[in-house]
C-alpha cells in the first residue's frame, strides 16, 4: 500500500466540511436529541442510544467513502492508475483505510459526550463500546468502496444515503432490536449492522454472541472483498 497516497486521501477528506459535518456532527445531534427526550430517566437507554448513535456516525463515515470514488470513475481516474506504480488493491485498501478513520471521529466525540452526560462504563466495558465499534467497521469500509464502484458521480449520495440509512435502522442503530416488529427482527439478523450494532449494545444488554460476530462481521467482509475487486478489475479494463 503506497503511504503517500493514503495521507493524500486523509487530507482530502478532513478537509471538506460539509463530508465532517454529516458524519461528525449528525449522530452527536442526534444523541443530544433523543437522550433528551426519552433516554435521560433511564441510564441503560442512554448507554444503548449511545452506543447506536456512535455506530451510526461511523457507519456513515465509511459508507460515504464511496463518493468521491464515484467521481474519481466518472473522471476516468482509476484507469490512470493502471499507468502507476499504485496497484488496484492498494487504492482499495487506502480508500477504505481512509474511510475507517474519519469514522473514529464520530465514534469518540459521541462516547465522549456520553460520558459527560451521565454514561457510566467500566474501562473493559468503554474499550468494548469504542475500539470494538470500530474495528468492526471493516465490512462498511469494503461496502463503501463498492457503491462507489458501482454507483454513478450523479447516483452516489442517493445510494449511500439509503444504504447507510437502511443498514442503521434495520440493524438497530437507532432503536434496539428488540423494540422492532418479528418480520423486521429477522430481516436484522441477515444483516452486518445487527452484529455490528450488537458489539455496543451488549455491554447492557448482553444478546450478541462474541463468536457469531466476529464469524459474521469476516464473511461479510471477505465477501465484499472479492466482489470490490473484481468489479475494480472489469471498470479498468474497459476502453
Amino acid at each position: 500500500m503506497n503511504t503517500t497516497y493514503l495521507f493524500l486521501e486523509l487530507r482530502r477528506s478532513l478537509r471538506s466540511p460539509r463530508f465532517m459535518i454529516f458524519t461528525v456532527g449528525f449522530p452527536v445531534i442526534f444523541y443530544l436529541l433523543f437522550s433528551s427526550m426519552y433516554a435521560n430517566s433511564d441510564p441503560d437507554a442512554k448507554t444503548v442510544l449511545m452506543a447506536g448513535m456512535a455506530g451510526f456516525g461511523g457507519l456513515t463515515a465509511c459508507v460515504s467513502t464511496g463518493t468521491r470514488i464515484a467521481v474519481e470513475r466518472s473522471l476516468g481516474w482509476q484507469r490512470q492508475l493502471r499507468l502507476t506504480p499504485l496497484s488496484p488493491s492498494g487504492y482499495m485498501i487506502a480508500k477504505a483505510i481512509c474511510g475507517m478513520v474519519v469514522a473514529l471521529g464520530p465514534i469518540l466525540l459521541v462516547d465522549v459526550i456520553g460520558l459527560a452526560t451521565g454514561v457510566s462504563l467500566n474501562p473493559a466495558q468503554w474499550l468494548q463500546v469504542v475500539l470494538g465499534t470500530w474495528v468492526a467497521l471493516i465490512p462498511f469500509a469494503v461496502l463503501g468502496v463498492l457503491i462507489g464502484q458501482v454507483a454513478t458521480g450523479d447516483s452516489v449520495q442517493a445510494i449511500g444515503s439509503a444504504t447507510f440509512m437502511l443498514l442503521s435502522i434495520g440493524g438497530g442503530l437507532w432503536f434496539p432490536p428488540e423494540q422492532m416488529p418479528g418480520w423486521l427482527r429477522d430481516i436484522a439478523h441477515v444483516l452486518p449492522s445487527y452484529w455490528y450494532g450488537g458489539i455496543g449494545r451488549d455491554v447492557v444488554m448482553h444478546d450478541i454472541d462474541a463468536g457469531t460476530t466476529v464469524l459474521v462481521l469476516v464473511a461479510w467482509t471477505v465477501g465484499l472483498g472479492l466482489v470490490v475487486m473484481r468489479r475494480f478489475r472489469a471498470d479498468t479494463a474497459r476502453v
